[in-house]
């Protein structure tokens, strides 16, 4: 079988990682869509969200931030071309949803649908003893998940939350019963925290606000793509950990500083180039001996009377890992009870991203009235 070039480039990036280059090893693992982040606001972000103010898309970083949200409920969209210089029909799309349970608003349920299209692909084969070339259809490789999600305040400042996740990724895209690529089913579960004081007197006279957040995602066992247990990949199980303070100038004007860092917790190559074939949670020990594998992201958020919002930010994760560096800038605008953010990713390595020159954009919706936590953060 012969695959068309943007079969290859489909796949490998499904299969592999986010991003590649010459003389790097970064740690492969299945459903990569995962570590992809779905909003613009954590596009102008540095790609970070662990410990920022709860918005409508904390359930992908967070979702122990939607008690802290500052409307009952909310929904969110997003809409990311990928690998828009080789391509125009790869994308990811993200759907969201949380309301307030209870009469305090000291809990929530969330849930999203994430969908990775990969496009069509036109599939050729060979006929042996003609030299003629046959088609074999179209395959349409993809992968979503859809998540579930609780989270409850357990003091009036520090708030955790438990997710669910069905993972499906389906990278033959219907190429045919003679293929051993399968699609993989498996299912997974983030554990998470956040906190966020009371507004306090900081410098001078001006008021602040500490935020801090972890979580642990993708805990879940391995897909299998091919029916053969020695070849199954990890889920991108990874850890994150961050904090943040907001600073508020005045009634209407904030700011907002924000550091992250996150770690894949997932064995990468040994010397010979093999990943271990071991158990997920004897695999999340061995790749504390990858100490390359932890990224870094930090922040600068400015915002208007909560209607609108500059960002900027930067991402920075090891040569030997994958070797991405970026700058990331982005607006916000808020009307009434609508939201739209935008941001934009420049490449500061040499390493190609897949979101080179692309326009990120994401649309909120505040369904519900305003929260206890207007009044009290």
């Amino acid at each position: 079988m012969k695959l068309t070039k943007k079969l290859f480039l489909g796949l490998s990036i499904g299969i592999g990682s986010l991003a590649m280059a010459q003389n790097t090893y970064p740690v492969l693992t299945g459903a990569p869509f995962l570590r992809i982040s779905p909003d613009a606001r954590a596009g102008g972000l540095g790609d970070q969200g662990v410990a920022t103010s709860a918005d409508a898309f904390s359930q992908f970083w967070n979702a122990s931030k939607f008690p802290f949200s500052r409307n009952t409920s909310s929904a969110a969209v997003s809409y990311t071309p990928w690998m828009g210089k080789l391509t125009n029909d790869v994308f990811l799309l993200y759907l969201g949803f949380n309301t307030m349970l209870g009469e305090e608003d000291r809990s929530s349920l969330s849930a999203s649908i994430y969908y990775f299209n990969m496009g069509e692909v036109d599939l050729t084969t060979l006929v042996a003893g003609t030299g003629e070339i046959s088609s074999l259809g179209t395959a349409k490789p993809n992968e979503f998940s859809i998540d579930v999600a609780y989270a409850l305040k357990l003091s009036d400042t520090y708030s955790m939350a438990v997710t669910g996740r069905y993972i499906r990724s389906d990278l033959s895209g219907g190429i045919g019963s003679e293929s051993t690529l399968k699609p993989a089913n498996s299912f997974a579960v983030d554990v998470s925290g956040y906190l966020q004081t009371y507004k306090h007197t900081s410098f001078g006279d001006y008021e602040g606000r500490v935020r801090a957040g972890w979580a642990i995602q993708n805990l879940g066992p391995r897909l299998d793509y091919t029916g053969d247990e020695n070849s199954r990949s990890y889920l991108p199980t990874s850890f994150r950990l961050g904090a943040g303070y907001d600073l508020f100038l005045d009634e209407v004007n904030k700011v907002g500083v924000t550091l992250e860092a996150s770690k894949l917790l997932v064995p990468g190559p040994d010397s010979t180039g093999n990943v271990p074939n071991v158990g997920v949670i004897e695999g999340i020990g061995k790749s504390f001996s990858n100490k390359e594998s932890i990224m870094y992201s930090g922040s600068v958020e400015y915002s208007y009377d909560n209607a609108f919002a500059v960002r900027t930010g930067f991402f920075r994760e090891s040569e030997l890992q994958g070797g991405r560096q970026y700058a990331t800038v982005g607006v916000g605008l808020n009307y009434n009870s609508f939201g739209l953010d935008l941001s934009y990713l420049v490449n500061t390595s040499k390493v190609n991203s897949a979101l080179d020159n692309t326009l990120r954009f994401g649309l909120t919706w505040n369904i519900g009235e305003e929260s206890y936590n207007n009044e009290d953060y």
